[in-house]
């Protein structure tokens, strides 16, 4: 019986042994639907290999991301896909255009694929920044209570000072506010007394005209003046008393005018 559980347990532990080497010798999913991708001749105007299969160029990043991202992955960001890619050992060839290179990842060789593993030098920075920061666990402590309470001011600050911006923000709409309706009411005011100058102008051109109608009957009846052929001459002093009269009409006119605008 001894003997059976050793075999069996052999066996346990080689079937084990070989779904471990399987998984390590298959490619990542992201490699494989990036390959998928870059492989898929219908889509060559927007993803495709160079001219030699080295390595593969986005043609159109922004159809790429919106068309051909959401079918295989979980997103449609175009900067998270090239940060998986750095991730992968893949460097950007030129700055010209979106081209992207891995000495593993090359047209007609999937096989390759396998020896394309993700970087893990994160991980041992991790340890190493574990192994400062056990050492020196007062000092962090000390820095993180420092920090905590320059956190803490910093929030009362921007609470502060977003609070004032936003009483300043009323104000200034509430003045607004108050500046267009004054401003409504003078406008009013301003045609009120437009029409009431109208109107005064109006007033004295009448008074003006009938005063001159009644000058002119009187001076009919009592005009003096000398006649020749049933007409009466005019005479020098007359004439100026007429231009006189005109010209004090129009600058009354004049004056008024002014004082309405």
């Amino acid at each position: 019986m001894e003997v059976l559980e050793e075999v069996q347990m052999s066996d346990h532990d080689k079937s084990l042994l070989d779904y471990v080497v399987m998984r390590k010798s298959s490619p990542s999913p992201f490699l494989l639907k990036t390959y998928m991708l870059v492989e898929n001749p219908a889509t060559d105007d927007i993803v495709s290999w160079n001219s030699d299969g080295s390595a593969f160029v986005v043609w159109q990043p922004a159809e790429f991301a919106r068309d051909l991202l959401p079918t295989l992955f979980k997103h449609s960001n175009f900067s998270s896909f090239v940060r998986q890619l750095n991730t992968y050992g893949f460097r950007k060839v030129t700055t010209s255009r979106w081209e992207f290179s891995n000495d593993k990842f090359k047209k007609g060789k999937r096989d390759l694929l396998c020896d394309i593993h993700r970087r893990k030098a994160w991980t041992n920075n991790n340890n190493n920044n574990n192994n400062n920061n056990n050492n020196n666990n007062n000092n962090n402590n000390n820095n993180n209570n420092n920090n905590n309470n320059n956190n803490k001011k910093d929030l009362e600050e921007d609470q502060s000072s977003t609070s004032n911006s936003s009483s300043q923000y009323i104000n200034l709409v509430d003045e607004n506010k108050r500046l267009k309706m004054e401003n409504g009411v003078l406008n009013s005011e301003l045609s009120l007394m437009k029409n009431k100058c109208k109107e005064l102008i109006d007033i004295v051109s009448i008074f003006a005209k009938s005063n001159s109608e009644k000058n002119e009957e009187e001076k009919k009846k009592k005009d003096e003046r000398p006649m020749l052929f049933g007409v009466r001459l005019e005479v020098q002093e007359e004439m100026e008393r007429k231009r006189k009269r005109i010209e004090l009409n129009k600058i009354a006119n004049i004056f008024i005018s002014q004082l309405c605008k």
